[in-house]
């Protein structure tokens, strides 16, 4: 490129908006979003997967805090991969909920008091459940239709909160796939909506090429501290002993799907 030429790109570099510069083109919808929004541009468009009920579960794991933000989870929890949002009810919890039981820690990452956002994953895929993914497709498999079922809970001291354990899988099949003994209700209608994987190795700048249809509960539950540190002294076919990182919210409606 001649000096010419070099000036004129650098002056439409110059004129474009910042987001027209940084933002990942030609990827399909991401995620996480804020659920209280519908705005997206994104054109690029997909079938929504089908009802939980009629898919293999494939994977469980959790983040902390809640990667998307709604109307029961939109405290500010930080930038970065220990960012995210908190549920709503944080500051108003007890000294008895936010104290941590002694005892021997089997699931990191979680205290009381803190947010974790929840994700059950599943696929269209003939498959066993396992860890990561990479469980969600098999090498007769390799574009299953995906869903991801969210729930924020609060984590406290308190074993007459929710039990984690009514929501794990433990071999569970039903209708001849697997499935976790329950999901949770009772925190509102799901908001539905295409999106992406998540996961703090994605950004605005680095979007995930994965297509994945979303169902999030918009209100926070709470939930017993002990009963998510069962699960890890139990151990699980997921292979999860920590919560995981966040991808910080995706807002340029440029990279959004529009909630109908």
């Amino acid at each position: 490129m001649n000096s010419t030429g070099i000036l004129s790109f650098a002056f439409l570099a110059l004129a474009l908006p910042a987001s027209a510069q940084t933002l990942c083109q030609g990827f399909g919808p991401q995620a996480p979003r804020d659920i209280a929004s519908a705005i997206g541009a994104n054109p690029v468009t997909f079938p929504r997967a089908p009802e939980a009920a009629a898919m293999n579960l494939c994977d469980i794991h959790t983040h902390t805090n809640a990667e998307h933000k709604g109307p029961g989870f939109s405290l500010p929890g930080g930038e970065g991969e220990h960012g995210g949002w908190k549920c709503n009810g944080t500051d108003s919890l007890s000294a008895a909920e936010l104290t941590a039981p002694e005892g021997h820690e089997t699931f990191h990452g979680v205290k009381p008091g803190d947010t974790i956002e929840v994700h059950w994953v599943y696929t269209t895929c003939d498959v066993d459940p396992g860890p990561t993914l990479g469980s969600c497709f098999s090498d007769a498999c390799t574009n299953p239709s995906l869903r991801v079922e969210s729930q924020v809970f609060l984590i406290v001291n308190d074993d007459n909160a929710a039990d984690f354990a009514a929501f794990a899988y433990d071999g569970h099949v039903a209708g001849g796939v697997h499935q976790p003994k329950s999901l949770p209700s009772g925190t509102g209608q799901p908001v539905v909506f295409l999106g992406s994987t998540t996961g703090s190795s994605y950004t605005q700048e680095v979007c995930s090429p994965m297509h994945v249809t979303w169902s999030v509960r918009p209100e926070c539950m709470k939930l017993s501290y002990n009963s998510v540190q069962n699960w890890g002294a139990k151990g699980n076919v997921f292979n999860e002993d920590h919560s995981h990182g966040v991808r910080q919210l995706v807002t340029a409606p440029e990279l959004l799907a529009p909630i109908n």
